[in-house]
């Protein structure tokens, strides 16, 4: 069986082994080595990568008792290789994951909800808590989080004796009787977990919380999205670099570009229903300059809005004896279209001029609107002889 050196010493970055085995596969080779770093997939963390002798180690999964590691070119058995493996990403795992542990454990102890899945991410760490924390909760969580941060608490991982385990009172979301490894960090959390985990609280780096949102499946509580360590310093200064783009376009201090933002949006919002008055205002003296006629109207516009538009089909229905038809956008886009009448059932034609048109859309008998394919041409030819 193989030697777990992860379990023993999380912080192994190099190290040599002797090939147990080497196996071809369809997608690469299976290799088993008499002793590992590469910590294989678990605990919701992914496997670590890194390099066996010149082989790329893509992925790792322990099967019965030895680790797998997923390679890319074959490797001699009964050799010994100096193995790497890739130790900023594990680190950055390690943060994430130490971090959710302390999240876990402050909310295990404060309001009783269970951490009941987790998951990590290329982008961020997800947890799933079995009761809704508020977001005034959370704030105290990550505030509780970084405290035990910068406590610089030992993290101690082992494998209690059985009889020890039954003193013990840790979290687990699986019924685990034997080979139980415990992750346990004074005053904060006690877990079950086979993780490789940091040494201390304080190389967490800093707790963020980023987001709740109700759990879509399982039934109540949230949906925790965080991020710690360096992952969290990205992220972090991703966020920093955007607001200082916003803080230069609204010419306001970065701490208050929320406020700028709002003064922007009342202001557009302003401005956008000073424009659909004039557009409606405009529409009535396009309306008021139509001529009446026996058969059918056909305008096209690319400037009003929805509103003003169908005020003008409104106004020049009741000046034609046939159909009322407004038409915005362009031959290279295509139209949105509303049509109005007081004589014709819209309703009963609409598939005919969707048809022509190559559009869709519906109504009711005295007005349709949708979206067509056809050229203006197409349209003002259909329109001079429809119904006439």
């Amino acid at each position: 069986m193989t030697e777990k050196l992860y379990y023993t010493d999380s912080f192994i970055k190099k190290f040599t082994a002797k090939v147990l085995s080497c196996r071809e596969t369809k997608a690469g080779f299976e290799v088993i080595l008499d002793r590992t770093a590469f910590f294989p997939e678990g605990g919701g963390q992914s496997a670590d990568t890194g390099k066996i002798g010149g082989a790329q180690v893509a992925d790792a999964h322990e099967r019965n008792g030895e680790v797998i590691h997923y390679v890319n070119q074959a490797l001699s058995e009964g050799e010994e290789y100096e193995c790497e493996i890739d130790w900023l990403q594990r680190f950055r795992r390690m943060q994430n994951h130490s971090g959710e542990h302390i999240v876990s454990g402050l909310v295990n102890t404060k309001y009783g909800f269970n951490n009941v899945g987790f998951h990590m991410g290329r982008d961020a760490v997800t947890i799933d808590f079995d009761g809704d924390l508020s977001h005034s909760q959370l704030v105290e969580i990550e505030r509780e989080a970084n405290l035990a941060v910068a406590a610089d608490i030992g993290i101690k991982t082992g494998f209690p004796s059985e009889e020890k385990l039954k003193t013990l009172e840790y979290r687990s979301k699986l019924e685990l009787t034997e080979n139980v490894r415990i992750v346990e960090i004074e005053g904060v959390d006690i877990c079950a977990c086979c993780a490789p985990h940091l040494r201390s609280t304080a190389q967490v780096g800093i707790v963020k919380i980023l987001s709740a949102e109700r759990r879509r499946r399982g039934g109540e509580g949230v949906r925790v999205t965080m991020l710690c360590g360096l992952d969290a310093v990205d992220y972090l200064g991703r966020i920093h670099e955007s607001n200082a783009g916003i803080s230069a376009m609204l010419s306001v201090p970065r701490e208050e570009t929320d406020k700028g933002v709002e003064r922007m949006l009342k202001e557009n919002e302003r401005l956008r229903q000073r424009v659909s008055e004039l557009g409606r205002e405009l529409a009535r003296l396009r309306a008021e300059g139509i001529a009446p006629v026996d058969g059918n109207i056909c305008i096209f516009d690319d400037v009003l809005e929805e509103p003003a538009l169908r005020d003008i089909v409104n106004v020049a229905a009741e000046k034609c004896g046939g159909v009322a038809a407004v038409f915005s956008g362009s031959d290279e886009t295509g139209y949105r279209y509303i049509i109005g009448s007081k004589n014709v059932n819209l309703r009963a034609n609409s598939g005919l001029i969707n048809t022509v048109l190559g559009g869709r859309g519906g109504g009711r008998p005295e007005m349709i609107q949708g979206s067509c394919t056809a050229s203006a041409e197409k349209i003002k030819d259909f329109l001079s002889t429809f119904l006439v």
